[in-house]
């Protein structure tokens, strides 16, 4: 998530050019959205990172529920 929001700074950065981002190549920026892609669509899931996300979730949904029918009697 943080490369999404470095790519979308640099893009409104290199847009208005604003400070030494105005010099930069859109090219660089172009690799960014590249690399970006080839993370959350092979080395994510090569690594089972979202699995491991979305397993997180269920837990923490499962423990709730958990947690609240034991508290109600």
């Amino acid at each position: 998530m943080l490369l999404i929001i470095l790519i979308a700074a640099l893009s409104v950065l290199r847009f208005l050019e604003i400070g030494p981002v105005a010099d930069l190549s859109w090219w660089w920026i172009g690799a960014l959205f590249v690399v970006a892609f080839l993370w959350f669509e092979y080395i994510e899931k090569m690594f089972g990172l979202d699995k491991r996300r979305a397993h997180d979730q269920s837990d923490e949904t499962r423990r709730k529920r958990v947690d609240a029918t034991f508290r109600k009697k």
